[in-house]
């Protein structure tokens, strides 16, 4: 009950982050460049800082999760007297899971912190500049989250 639990959890985390990258990449930017850059440039700001705050909690669900669900198969297969070797999906993901973490850090407290000086100067040329960093950052960690899911599902 406990692994399947941590596991939904898991999922559901990925389902956020990977699912409000999708949304914000091919929905919300394309629609939200009809606008000018002072009204443009504070509705990203907005929206991806509830986005980010919603990706951080859900990073820390999928880590802790993630490194418990790992330890109670190595836990349990070392007390069956069987040595424990992680299946190269697991490998696979929790490498470029983590890539992925460290990419938002990047994000989130780098170029996320550009966008709101931007913000709060009024400067919409930086914004933009900004904005743009943050859309190749993030189309990279999408295709690192959907190239995870299709290993994870392929491997299986």
């Amino acid at each position: 009950m406990i692994f399947a639990t941590l596991k939904l959890l898991h999922v559901l985390a990925i389902i956020v982050w990977i699912g409000g990258m999708v949304f914000a990449h091919f929905f919300l930017r394309p629609a939200a460049l009809q606008l000018p850059p002072p009204q443009r440039v504070p509705l990203m700001h907005g929206a991806l800082q509830r986005f980010f705050a919603a990706v951080l909690v859900s990073v820390v669900i999928v880590l802790v999760t993630g490194l418990w669900m790992i330890g109670r198969v190595a836990k349990e297969t070392v007390q069956a007297g069987l040595s424990f070797n992680m299946p190269l999906d697991w490998t696979l993901m929790a490498v470029l899971g983590i890539v992925m973490m460290a990419i938002f850090g990047h994000i989130r407290f780098a170029l996320f912190k550009r966008l709101a000086r931007a913000v709060a100067a009024q400067d919409w040329p930086a914004g933009a500049a900004a904005l743009a960093s943050i859309r190749t950052w993030v189309g990279i960690n999408l295709v690192l989250g959907v190239l995870i899911i299709v290993v994870t599902l392929l491997m299986v």
